[in-house]
């Protein structure tokens, strides 16, 4: 008798679209709109991209970025695919962890941020999306992304993806993965603050101090990305299914999450 290859509950979640939130009203129409949506309003703003993030840090986001990345075990002579390089405000301190010896390649779908990149940091860069990475199987010892999780269109393909382009051995050991992301607060004064904070205060600076008109739309869309985010449980999750193991997440000031994780 023929024996029965029916999909199980586990391997149909592994290779189900998650998500990473829901369509955002007054955005893009559907689930198929939001790339050409953000590659869009990415290209519109990276201009101003650098000036607002230091302004909405308050000058301490480059000390924090260079810091998590030594938590997460980057180290000279890496090899590094930075997904999502954006405008290189994380590749930038990954240079200066890995040294001379190593070599960092950045990725992003967003032609204008990642020429941005490019021209300030002089560094090696290709055009693509996390679902699909534009890399040779275990060609790096780490990946890093810094703040757009919650840009992708499938959290799962992307972890696969990610897996699949790390080491499973080699100098530095299994390939180490490192995602920075903003977290909802728990708190309902918390996610009030947020908001006013990434949504009316980028609006005031956008008015005063002769922003592109995307921009304040730029940051409005963080705070309501963030807000409807799935929850870090599922994230960790998501990046067992995929093949990593030792899946962690850290929190820093209530808001800052760190997941780190290990190829298997």
């Amino acid at each position: 008798m023929a024996q029965s290859h029916a999909p199980t509950s586990a391997s149909m979640e592994r290779t189900a679209v998650l998500a990473p939130h829901p369509v955002i009203p007054g955005t893009y129409q559907s689930a198929q709109n939001k790339r050409q949506f953000l590659n869009e309003i990415f290209d519109d703003t990276a201009q101003d991209y650098d000036r607002v993030e230091r302004w909405l840090s308050l000058g301490s986001g480059r000390w924090y970025r260079r810091q998590a990345l030594k938590r997460a075990g980057l180290a000279p002579g890496m090899r590094v695919a930075d997904v999502a390089v954006g405008t290189g405000l994380l590749a930038g301190e990954a240079l200066s962890l890995i040294g001379p010896t190593g070599h960092l390649v950045g990725m992003d779908p967003s032609q204008e941020m990642m020429r941005r990149a490019k021209e300030r940091l002089g560094i090696d860069t290709v055009a693509g999306v996390a679902e699909s990475l534009p890399f040779d199987d275990a060609s790096f010892d780490f990946l890093s992304m810094g703040y757009a999780l919650r840009h992708v269109e499938d959290l799962n393909a992307a972890f696969r993806e990610f897996h699949r382009v790390l080491r499973p051995t080699g100098e530095f050991g299994s390939g180490r993965l490192c995602i920075l992301e903003i977290t909802r607060p728990k708190a309902r004064l918390g996610r009030v603050l947020l908001r006013l904070y990434l949504g009316t205060l980028s609006r005031f600076i956008g008015a005063f101090f002769g922003l592109a008109p995307r921009t304040p739309e730029l940051w409005a869309y963080y705070w309501e990305t963030i807000d409807q985010c799935v929850p870090p449980q599922r994230v960790l999750d998501a990046l067992s299914d995929a093949g990593f193991f030792d899946a962690k997440r850290s929190i820093v000031g209530g808001i800052f999450s760190e997941y780190t994780a290990t190829r298997s």
